[in-house]
């Protein structure tokens, strides 16, 4: 299947518009497009945005919002403004990146800079004293983050506060390293595709203890049909969420009827989480959340792939000393 069809497939299964980072992500998680490039989003942008352009109002996609596109068959036929209050509201992360691919000029800028002009897009709304705050923050936290699980950050800091996109520069060692480490991340998937049920439960119940969790119990030595493993999720010693677990090693998408089982099995005053090694639909996701109803937090394999890295399970880490200048502060 070519770049296109399969983005749109993946836009028509959500029914929503969707992130070109997410759109190439469900593309290569669901097989439906291959890439041989280091970052094969920019290649899923490029592409749509370049269809857009060529077909214009008979092209099978619509630009929702910088770097967010729908498909015209799906829930949302008229495009929405590219700008203003009804184009929607990204993450702070998403509207940074959106910020420097197509503001930046492939050159570093302020966080503060950034804040400024998302706000002004109206790529993000909140009703905070210091968003930019709220930015350089998250910036940090999901850079952190992400080297933890492995994976080469989206972004890099430069120092006084600028930040860039760690792809304009695709060479070097740290993309060697997130080429080693992705081979890494698809062995240990495939290795848990062959657990058999119970050692996979088992699994399971061990990332949620590493994640917080207290009082695990796997339920049941079978995954069919109802709770797995139970729990009480804590948070710095106050607050405690008992949650009820369900743990699918499937590779077909989740279903919105297993949502609903799941949720018709919950206890008192238990929430619920779906972790799966494949992926949810939109039908799923849209049931689990219905405001009207109990929530239903939901976790695919590549969530829960990230996890297990981030919590040390099923892999072992290898440092070395990478030595660079003392930036100059003058």
């Amino acid at each position: 299947m070519n770049l296109l069809d399969a983005a749109y497939q993946v836009l028509l299964a959500e029914d929503r518009p969707l992130h070109y980072r997410e759109i190439s992500q469900r593309m290569l998680e669901l097989g439906l497009w291959s890439s041989g490039g280091k970052t094969p989003w920019n290649s899923v942008n490029a592409g749509i945005a370049m269809d857009i352009k060529k077909n214009g109002d008979d092209s099978r996609f619509y630009r929702a919002a910088p770097g967010i596109f729908g498909c015209r068959e799906g829930a949302h036929p008229n495009p929405a403004p590219e700008s203003g209050p009804e184009a929607g509201s990204m993450s702070f992360l998403d509207a940074a990146e959106t910020v420097l691919e197509e503001y930046a000029g492939g050159q570093p800028m302020h966080y503060r800079n950034i804040t400024k002009k998302a706000l002004d897009l109206h790529l993000i709304t909140t009703g905070g004293l210091t968003p930019d705050a709220t930015m350089y923050a998250g910036i940090l936290t999901e850079i952190q983050r992400q080297i933890k699980r492995g994976e080469l950050p989206r972004f890099e800091m430069l120092g006084k506060g600028y930040v860039g996109l760690t792809r304009w520069h695709e060479q070097g060692l740290p993309y060697q390293i997130e080429v080693h480490n992705r081979e890494v991340r698809d062995h240990l998937m495939q290795r848990i595709k062959v657990m058999n049920p119970v050692a996979f439960e088992e699994l399971i119940g061990e990332l949620l203890a590493k994640m917080g969790f207290e009082d695990v119990i796997v339920t049941r030595a079978s995954g069919d049909g109802g709770i797995d493993v139970r729990g009480t999720l804590v948070i710095g010693d106050v607050i405690k969420t008992k949650m009820a677990i369900q743990a699918k090693r499937w590779k077909g998408n989740v279903q919105a009827p297993v949502v609903q089982q799941v949720r018709g099995s919950l206890g008192v005053h238990e929430q619920g989480l779906i972790i799966t090694t494949s992926d949810f639909s939109g039908g799923a996701r849209k049931e689990a959340e219905q405001p009207d109803k109990t929530p239903i937090a939901l976790m695919n394999g590549k969530q829960m792939v990230n996890l297990l890295i981030e919590h040390d399970i099923g892999v072992v880490r290898t440092g070395y000393d990478l030595i660079d200048l003392e930036e100059n502060e003058e």
